[in-house]
Protein backbone atom coordinates (compact mmCIF):
# COMPACT_ATOMS: atom_id res chain seq x y z
CA UNK A 1 0.00 0.00 0.00
CA UNK A 2 1.41 3.56 -1.30
CA UNK A 3 1.85 6.15 1.34
CA UNK A 4 -1.22 8.56 -0.47
CA UNK A 5 -3.25 5.46 -0.13
CA UNK A 6 -2.60 4.65 3.60
CA UNK A 7 -2.80 8.14 4.51
CA UNK A 8 -6.35 8.73 2.57
CA UNK A 9 -7.54 5.67 4.16
CA UNK A 10 -6.59 7.13 7.95
CA UNK A 11 -8.12 10.13 7.34
CA UNK A 12 -11.58 8.69 5.76
CA UNK A 13 -11.66 6.13 8.83
CA UNK A 14 -10.86 9.50 11.38
CA UNK A 15 -13.49 11.42 9.51
CA UNK A 16 -16.30 8.71 9.60
CA UNK A 17 -15.25 8.15 13.81
CA UNK A 18 -15.81 12.02 14.04
CA UNK A 19 -19.03 12.19 12.02
CA UNK A 20 -20.82 9.60 13.71
CA UNK A 21 -19.29 9.89 17.38
CA UNK A 22 -19.27 14.26 17.18
CA UNK A 23 -22.41 14.45 15.91
CA UNK A 24 -24.11 12.82 18.96
CA UNK A 25 -23.60 15.81 21.44
CA UNK A 26 -24.87 17.96 17.89
CA UNK A 27 -27.72 16.15 17.34
CA UNK A 28 -28.76 16.21 21.08
CA UNK A 29 -28.69 20.03 21.05
CA UNK A 30 -30.79 19.66 17.36
CA UNK A 31 -33.22 17.79 19.71
CA UNK A 32 -33.75 19.97 21.84
CA UNK A 33 -33.61 23.03 19.85
CA UNK A 34 -36.09 21.58 17.40
CA UNK A 35 -38.36 20.41 20.13
CA UNK A 36 -38.30 23.96 21.52
CA UNK A 37 -38.91 25.15 18.10
CA UNK A 38 -41.93 23.36 18.04
CA UNK A 39 -43.65 23.90 21.17
CA UNK A 40 -42.68 27.82 21.62
CA UNK A 41 -39.72 27.38 23.56
CA UNK A 42 -36.27 28.45 23.78
CA UNK A 43 -34.45 24.79 24.78
CA UNK A 44 -30.99 24.66 26.33
CA UNK A 45 -29.18 27.88 26.67
CA UNK A 46 -27.51 28.27 30.13
CA UNK A 47 -24.78 25.93 30.60
CA UNK A 48 -21.22 27.36 29.43
CA UNK A 49 -17.76 26.85 29.47
CA UNK A 50 -16.08 30.45 30.55
CA UNK A 51 -18.54 32.12 28.87
CA UNK A 52 -19.15 30.18 25.97
CA UNK A 53 -22.86 28.75 25.38
CA UNK A 54 -22.76 27.87 21.72
CA UNK A 55 -25.90 27.85 21.00
CA UNK A 56 -26.66 25.68 23.92
CA UNK A 57 -24.37 22.41 22.67
CA UNK A 58 -22.58 22.67 25.82
CA UNK A 59 -25.01 21.43 27.84
CA UNK A 60 -24.86 18.36 25.57
CA UNK A 61 -21.25 17.61 26.58
CA UNK A 62 -22.77 18.11 29.95
CA UNK A 63 -24.87 15.69 29.71
CA UNK A 64 -22.18 12.99 28.76
CA UNK A 65 -19.92 13.92 32.18
CA UNK A 66 -22.96 13.04 34.47
CA UNK A 67 -23.93 9.83 33.04
CA UNK A 68 -20.21 9.46 33.13
CA UNK A 69 -20.14 10.37 36.72
CA UNK A 70 -23.60 8.83 37.42
CA UNK A 71 -23.64 5.39 39.90
CA UNK A 72 -23.93 2.18 38.37
CA UNK A 73 -26.88 0.52 39.40
CA UNK A 74 -27.54 -3.72 38.88
CA UNK A 75 -30.52 -4.72 40.31
CA UNK A 76 -30.42 -7.73 42.29
CA UNK A 77 -32.68 -9.57 40.61
CA UNK A 78 -30.09 -10.26 37.79
CA UNK A 79 -27.97 -13.08 38.10
CA UNK A 80 -27.75 -15.13 35.05
CA UNK A 81 -26.60 -13.80 31.84
CA UNK A 82 -25.08 -10.81 33.47
CA UNK A 83 -22.44 -9.85 31.29
CA UNK A 84 -24.43 -9.89 27.84
CA UNK A 85 -27.12 -7.48 30.15
CA UNK A 86 -23.95 -5.05 30.39
CA UNK A 87 -23.22 -6.19 26.80
CA UNK A 88 -26.41 -5.38 25.17
CA UNK A 89 -26.26 -1.72 25.13
CA UNK A 90 -22.63 -1.75 23.33
CA UNK A 91 -24.25 -4.04 21.06
CA UNK A 92 -26.50 -1.64 19.68
CA UNK A 93 -23.78 1.48 19.42
CA UNK A 94 -21.42 -0.82 17.95
CA UNK A 95 -23.80 -2.10 15.04
CA UNK A 96 -24.88 1.44 14.09
CA UNK A 97 -21.51 2.69 14.26
CA UNK A 98 -20.28 0.15 12.14
CA UNK A 99 -22.85 0.48 9.47
CA UNK A 100 -22.36 4.28 9.44
CA UNK A 101 -18.65 3.47 8.24
CA UNK A 102 -19.55 1.95 4.78
CA UNK A 103 -20.98 5.29 3.66
CA UNK A 104 -18.85 7.64 1.51
CA UNK A 105 -18.36 10.70 2.17
CA UNK A 106 -16.66 12.02 -1.75
CA UNK A 107 -15.78 11.03 -5.18
CA UNK A 108 -12.98 8.62 -5.36
CA UNK A 109 -10.24 10.51 -5.15
CA UNK A 110 -7.28 9.17 -8.17
CA UNK A 111 -3.48 10.31 -6.68
CA UNK A 112 -0.30 8.94 -9.11
CA UNK A 113 -3.23 6.19 -11.15
CA UNK A 114 -4.33 4.94 -7.92
CA UNK A 115 -7.96 5.41 -7.36
CA UNK A 116 -8.42 6.03 -3.59
CA UNK A 117 -11.98 5.57 -1.81
CA UNK A 118 -12.81 8.59 0.48
CA UNK A 119 -14.78 6.40 2.92
CA UNK A 120 -14.20 4.83 5.87
CA UNK A 121 -14.29 0.97 5.11
CA UNK A 122 -13.15 0.87 1.38
CA UNK A 123 -15.26 -1.60 0.39
CA UNK A 124 -17.19 -2.24 -3.11
CA UNK A 125 -20.37 -4.31 -1.36
CA UNK A 126 -21.83 -1.52 1.40
CA UNK A 127 -25.29 -1.81 0.58
CA UNK A 128 -25.04 -5.43 1.63
CA UNK A 129 -22.70 -4.48 4.58
CA UNK A 130 -25.22 -2.10 6.07
CA UNK A 131 -28.00 -4.79 5.54
CA UNK A 132 -25.73 -7.13 7.91
CA UNK A 133 -24.53 -4.71 10.63
CA UNK A 134 -27.50 -2.72 10.74
CA UNK A 135 -29.71 -5.91 11.34
CA UNK A 136 -27.75 -6.76 14.28
CA UNK A 137 -28.70 -3.74 16.18
CA UNK A 138 -31.79 -4.73 17.41
CA UNK A 139 -30.18 -8.09 19.31
CA UNK A 140 -29.04 -5.70 21.93
CA UNK A 141 -32.71 -4.27 22.35
CA UNK A 142 -33.88 -7.60 22.69
CA UNK A 143 -31.22 -8.99 25.11
CA UNK A 144 -31.40 -6.00 27.50
CA UNK A 145 -35.34 -6.34 27.57
CA UNK A 146 -35.12 -10.13 27.95
CA UNK A 147 -32.08 -10.22 30.44
CA UNK A 148 -33.90 -7.25 32.67
CA UNK A 149 -35.94 -9.80 34.23
CA UNK A 150 -38.94 -6.85 34.42
CA UNK A 151 -42.09 -7.12 32.72
CA UNK A 152 -41.75 -3.38 31.18
CA UNK A 153 -38.65 -4.61 29.34
CA UNK A 154 -39.87 -7.53 28.25
CA UNK A 155 -42.74 -6.35 26.68
CA UNK A 156 -40.38 -3.63 25.30
CA UNK A 157 -38.07 -6.67 23.74
CA UNK A 158 -40.84 -8.60 22.29
CA UNK A 159 -42.45 -4.83 20.55
CA UNK A 160 -38.61 -4.95 19.27
CA UNK A 161 -39.01 -8.10 17.37
CA UNK A 162 -42.31 -7.58 16.85
CA UNK A 163 -41.61 -4.77 14.69
CA UNK A 164 -38.20 -6.07 12.72
CA UNK A 165 -40.49 -8.85 11.24
CA UNK A 166 -43.03 -6.25 10.41
CA UNK A 167 -40.48 -3.76 8.71
CA UNK A 168 -37.21 -5.85 7.55
CA UNK A 169 -38.81 -7.23 4.45
CA UNK A 170 -40.04 -4.04 3.09
CA UNK A 171 -36.43 -2.54 3.94
CA UNK A 172 -35.20 -5.22 1.80
CA UNK A 173 -37.08 -4.93 -1.08
CA UNK A 174 -37.00 -1.21 -1.26
CA UNK A 175 -33.58 -1.34 -1.59
CA UNK A 176 -33.44 -4.51 -3.86
CA UNK A 177 -35.51 -1.99 -6.04
CA UNK A 178 -32.69 0.40 -6.21
CA UNK A 179 -30.00 -2.22 -6.57
CA UNK A 180 -32.23 -2.83 -9.44
CA UNK A 181 -31.68 0.31 -10.79
CA UNK A 182 -28.44 1.58 -10.19
CA UNK A 183 -27.19 -1.55 -10.76
CA UNK A 184 -24.71 -2.31 -8.42
CA UNK A 185 -24.36 -2.57 -4.67
CA UNK A 186 -21.71 -0.42 -3.95
CA UNK A 187 -22.54 2.99 -2.23
CA UNK A 188 -20.21 4.85 -4.20
CA UNK A 189 -21.34 3.73 -7.97
CA UNK A 190 -25.08 4.83 -6.50
CA UNK A 191 -24.03 8.39 -6.19
CA UNK A 192 -22.37 8.55 -8.92
CA UNK A 193 -25.08 7.28 -11.33
CA UNK A 194 -27.44 10.15 -9.69
CA UNK A 195 -25.01 12.75 -11.18
CA UNK A 196 -26.74 12.38 -14.34
CA UNK A 197 -30.46 13.37 -15.43
CA UNK A 198 -33.47 11.79 -16.66
CA UNK A 199 -36.26 13.52 -19.12
CA UNK A 200 -33.35 15.37 -19.72
CA UNK A 201 -33.79 18.34 -17.35
CA UNK A 202 -34.49 16.53 -14.00
CA UNK A 203 -31.52 15.05 -11.57
CA UNK A 204 -30.85 11.28 -11.66
CA UNK A 205 -31.92 11.00 -7.87
CA UNK A 206 -33.54 8.04 -6.28
CA UNK A 207 -36.43 10.17 -4.70
CA UNK A 208 -37.16 10.89 -8.24
CA UNK A 209 -36.12 8.15 -10.08
CA UNK A 210 -38.22 5.44 -7.32
CA UNK A 211 -40.25 7.39 -5.58
CA UNK A 212 -42.10 4.57 -3.89
CA UNK A 213 -38.82 2.37 -2.78
CA UNK A 214 -37.59 5.91 -1.66
CA UNK A 215 -40.55 6.30 0.43
CA UNK A 216 -40.72 3.03 1.65
CA UNK A 217 -36.97 3.04 2.42
CA UNK A 218 -37.68 6.30 4.58
CA UNK A 219 -40.45 4.54 6.32
CA UNK A 220 -39.08 1.64 6.81
CA UNK A 221 -35.09 3.58 8.59
CA UNK A 222 -37.57 5.36 10.81
CA UNK A 223 -38.79 1.94 12.21
CA UNK A 224 -35.23 0.59 12.09
CA UNK A 225 -33.99 3.29 14.18
CA UNK A 226 -36.78 3.36 16.63
CA UNK A 227 -38.02 6.85 16.03
CA UNK A 228 -41.35 8.35 16.38
CA UNK A 229 -43.51 7.43 15.10
CA UNK A 230 -42.12 4.33 15.51
CA UNK A 231 -41.08 4.29 19.53
CA UNK A 232 -42.91 1.11 20.46
CA UNK A 233 -40.12 -0.73 22.15
CA UNK A 234 -40.00 2.34 24.56
CA UNK A 235 -43.48 3.72 24.93
CA UNK A 236 -42.80 5.93 28.14
CA UNK A 237 -46.63 6.02 28.38
CA UNK A 238 -47.21 2.75 28.39
CA UNK A 239 -44.02 0.74 29.81
CA UNK A 240 -42.21 2.71 31.73
CA UNK A 241 -39.50 2.76 29.51
CA UNK A 242 -39.12 -0.49 27.67
CA UNK A 243 -36.39 -2.70 26.97
CA UNK A 244 -34.30 0.38 28.83
CA UNK A 245 -35.63 0.46 32.25
CA UNK A 246 -33.20 -1.59 33.82
CA UNK A 247 -30.25 0.67 33.25
CA UNK A 248 -28.25 3.50 34.42
CA UNK A 249 -25.51 5.55 33.84
CA UNK A 250 -23.34 4.98 30.96
CA UNK A 251 -25.30 1.66 29.90
CA UNK A 252 -28.49 3.87 29.87
CA UNK A 253 -25.97 6.11 27.70
CA UNK A 254 -24.99 3.01 25.19
CA UNK A 255 -28.38 3.22 24.13
CA UNK A 256 -29.34 6.39 23.99
CA UNK A 257 -26.05 7.32 22.17
CA UNK A 258 -26.68 4.15 20.15
CA UNK A 259 -30.47 5.79 19.21
CA UNK A 260 -28.32 9.09 17.73
CA UNK A 261 -25.73 7.29 15.86
CA UNK A 262 -28.55 4.97 14.43
CA UNK A 263 -30.59 7.91 13.04
CA UNK A 264 -27.29 9.81 11.44
CA UNK A 265 -26.58 6.42 9.86
CA UNK A 266 -30.18 5.87 8.31
CA UNK A 267 -30.02 9.56 7.17
CA UNK A 268 -26.40 8.64 5.22
CA UNK A 269 -27.77 5.69 3.61
CA UNK A 270 -31.22 7.83 2.67
CA UNK A 271 -29.38 10.85 0.93
CA UNK A 272 -26.62 8.69 -0.27
CA UNK A 273 -29.23 6.33 -1.52
CA UNK A 274 -32.08 8.57 -3.23
CA UNK A 275 -30.49 12.07 -2.95
CA UNK A 276 -27.01 12.25 -4.97
CA UNK A 277 -24.89 11.67 -1.92
CA UNK A 278 -21.97 14.01 -1.59
CA UNK A 279 -23.25 15.34 -5.32
CA UNK A 280 -24.96 18.80 -6.03
CA UNK A 281 -27.62 18.49 -8.09
CA UNK A 282 -26.56 18.64 -11.98
CA UNK A 283 -22.74 18.79 -11.45
CA UNK A 284 -20.84 15.49 -11.46
CA UNK A 285 -17.42 15.30 -10.33
CA UNK A 286 -16.12 15.42 -13.42
CA UNK A 287 -17.89 19.14 -14.83
CA UNK A 288 -16.45 19.96 -11.52
CA UNK A 289 -12.56 19.12 -12.24
CA UNK A 290 -13.16 20.61 -15.74
CA UNK A 291 -14.85 24.12 -14.71
CA UNK A 292 -13.27 24.38 -11.67
CA UNK A 293 -12.58 28.10 -11.70
CA UNK A 294 -16.43 28.50 -12.04
CA UNK A 295 -16.19 26.39 -8.79
CA UNK A 296 -14.27 28.45 -6.92
CA UNK A 297 -15.71 31.88 -7.89
CA UNK A 298 -19.42 30.49 -6.85
CA UNK A 299 -17.84 29.55 -3.83
CA UNK A 300 -16.16 32.78 -3.02
CA UNK A 301 -19.49 34.52 -3.70
CA UNK A 302 -21.72 31.84 -1.78
CA UNK A 303 -19.56 31.54 1.15
CA UNK A 304 -19.26 35.10 2.87
CA UNK A 305 -23.71 35.40 2.19
CA UNK A 306 -23.57 32.25 4.17
CA UNK A 307 -21.29 33.58 6.84
CA UNK A 308 -22.98 37.19 7.13
CA UNK A 309 -26.35 35.07 7.60
CA UNK A 310 -25.25 32.76 10.19
CA UNK A 311 -23.49 35.95 12.11
CA UNK A 312 -26.65 37.63 12.05
CA UNK A 313 -28.87 34.75 13.02
CA UNK A 314 -26.35 34.57 16.10
CA UNK A 315 -26.31 38.36 17.05
CA UNK A 316 -30.07 38.15 17.28
CA UNK A 317 -30.52 35.05 19.29
CA UNK A 318 -27.42 35.50 21.74
CA UNK A 319 -28.81 38.56 23.51
CA UNK A 320 -31.11 38.55 26.32
CA UNK A 321 -33.68 41.38 26.30
CA UNK A 322 -32.21 44.24 28.89
CA UNK A 323 -35.78 44.75 30.43
CA UNK A 324 -34.94 40.99 32.01
CA UNK A 325 -31.14 41.25 32.67
CA UNK A 326 -27.82 41.88 31.05
CA UNK A 327 -25.57 39.46 30.16
CA UNK A 328 -21.48 40.50 28.83
CA UNK A 329 -20.33 37.23 28.80
CA UNK A 330 -22.72 36.67 25.89
CA UNK A 331 -21.69 39.45 24.14
CA UNK A 332 -17.93 38.23 24.60
CA UNK A 333 -18.89 34.97 22.95
CA UNK A 334 -20.72 36.83 20.19
CA UNK A 335 -17.62 38.71 19.07
CA UNK A 336 -15.22 35.97 19.50
CA UNK A 337 -17.47 33.59 17.20
CA UNK A 338 -17.45 36.38 14.60
CA UNK A 339 -13.97 37.15 14.47
CA UNK A 340 -13.28 33.70 14.25
CA UNK A 341 -16.06 33.20 11.21
CA UNK A 342 -15.05 35.76 9.37
CA UNK A 343 -11.65 34.73 9.76
CA UNK A 344 -12.27 31.68 8.44
CA UNK A 345 -14.13 32.97 5.81
CA UNK A 346 -10.70 34.84 4.56
CA UNK A 347 -8.79 31.91 5.12
CA UNK A 348 -10.49 29.95 2.90
CA UNK A 349 -11.31 32.71 0.24
CA UNK A 350 -7.19 33.08 0.12
CA UNK A 351 -6.65 30.05 -0.73
CA UNK A 352 -9.56 29.60 -3.57
CA UNK A 353 -7.79 32.92 -4.91
CA UNK A 354 -4.23 30.98 -4.67
CA UNK A 355 -5.96 27.57 -6.63
CA UNK A 356 -7.76 29.57 -9.43
CA UNK A 357 -4.50 32.42 -10.24
CA UNK A 358 -1.37 30.60 -8.80
CA UNK A 359 -1.46 27.13 -8.72
CA UNK A 360 -2.03 24.70 -11.95
CA UNK A 361 -1.82 21.64 -9.84
CA UNK A 362 -4.77 18.74 -10.85
CA UNK A 363 -3.77 17.06 -6.97
CA UNK A 364 -4.67 20.26 -5.54
CA UNK A 365 -8.26 21.13 -7.39
CA UNK A 366 -9.10 17.27 -6.59
CA UNK A 367 -8.38 17.71 -2.67
CA UNK A 368 -10.47 21.26 -3.24
CA UNK A 369 -12.89 19.26 -4.69
CA UNK A 370 -13.41 16.31 -2.07
CA UNK A 371 -13.03 18.95 0.52
CA UNK A 372 -16.43 20.88 -0.67
CA UNK A 373 -17.92 17.59 -1.53
CA UNK A 374 -17.39 16.85 1.99
CA UNK A 375 -19.00 19.58 2.85
CA UNK A 376 -22.19 18.98 0.63
CA UNK A 377 -22.73 15.44 2.57
CA UNK A 378 -22.53 16.82 6.37
CA UNK A 379 -24.94 19.63 4.68
CA UNK A 380 -27.23 17.33 3.63
CA UNK A 381 -26.88 14.96 6.65
CA UNK A 382 -27.57 17.39 9.14
CA UNK A 383 -30.76 18.48 6.71
CA UNK A 384 -32.21 15.01 7.14
CA UNK A 385 -31.44 14.76 11.02
CA UNK A 386 -33.47 17.90 11.37
CA UNK A 387 -36.07 16.00 9.05
CA UNK A 388 -36.05 12.97 12.03
CA UNK A 389 -36.00 15.24 14.56
CA UNK A 390 -39.21 17.38 13.17
CA UNK A 391 -40.96 14.04 12.66
CA UNK A 392 -40.10 12.78 16.19
CA UNK A 393 -42.52 16.21 17.61
CA UNK A 394 -44.85 16.53 15.26
CA UNK A 395 -46.71 12.75 14.45
CA UNK A 396 -47.97 10.54 17.54
CA UNK A 397 -46.47 7.14 18.27
CA UNK A 398 -48.31 4.06 16.47
CA UNK A 399 -49.60 0.99 18.22
CA UNK A 400 -47.54 -1.90 18.02
CA UNK A 401 -50.16 -3.88 16.39
CA UNK A 402 -50.83 -0.80 13.77
CA UNK A 403 -46.60 -1.16 13.22
CA UNK A 404 -46.92 -4.83 11.83
CA UNK A 405 -50.16 -3.78 10.16
CA UNK A 406 -48.67 -1.33 8.03
CA UNK A 407 -45.55 -3.61 7.36
CA UNK A 408 -47.37 -6.10 6.24
CA UNK A 409 -50.68 -5.32 4.98
CA UNK A 410 -49.30 -2.08 3.00
CA UNK A 411 -45.17 -1.76 2.75
CA UNK A 412 -44.79 -5.48 1.66
CA UNK A 413 -47.52 -5.71 -0.79
CA UNK A 414 -46.21 -2.09 -2.36
CA UNK A 415 -42.79 -3.20 -2.55
CA UNK A 416 -43.05 -6.46 -3.99
CA UNK A 417 -45.53 -4.18 -6.68
CA UNK A 418 -42.60 -1.81 -7.54
CA UNK A 419 -40.19 -4.88 -7.34
CA UNK A 420 -42.26 -6.18 -10.57
CA UNK A 421 -42.96 -2.71 -11.93
CA UNK A 422 -39.15 -1.70 -11.79
CA UNK A 423 -37.87 -5.37 -13.28
CA UNK A 424 -40.33 -4.40 -16.16
CA UNK A 425 -38.63 -1.09 -16.61
CA UNK A 426 -35.21 -2.42 -16.78
CA UNK A 427 -35.50 -5.27 -18.75
CA UNK A 428 -37.59 -2.68 -21.05
CA UNK A 429 -34.89 -0.31 -21.44
CA UNK A 430 -32.47 -2.94 -21.98
CA UNK A 431 -34.17 -4.25 -24.92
Amino acid sequence: MSTAALLVALVSFVLGALLALLTIPVLVWLERRVAGLVQDRLGPNRTNVFGFRLGGVVQSFADVVKLLLKEEYYPSHIKNGKWLFMLAPVITFVAALLAFMAIPFADTLVIDGQSLRVQPLPIDYGVFWYMAISAIGVLGVIFGGWLSHNKYSLLGAARAGSMVISYELPLGLSILAFIITYDTIDFNAMVQWQSGTFFGFLPAWGILVQPLAAIILIVSLFAETNRNPFTVAEGESEIVAGFMTEYTAMKFAMYFMGEYVAMNTASAVIITMIFGGYQVPWVSTEMLHANFSIFAYSIMIVMPIIVFILIKWMRKNNTVRPSVSTDDGRNFETKVLTIVMIAMTLFVEAILVYLVYLADNSLVNSLAITLFQIVVFVVKLMMFNIFFILIRWTVPRFRYDQVQKLGWYYLLPLALLNIFITALVVVGVSL
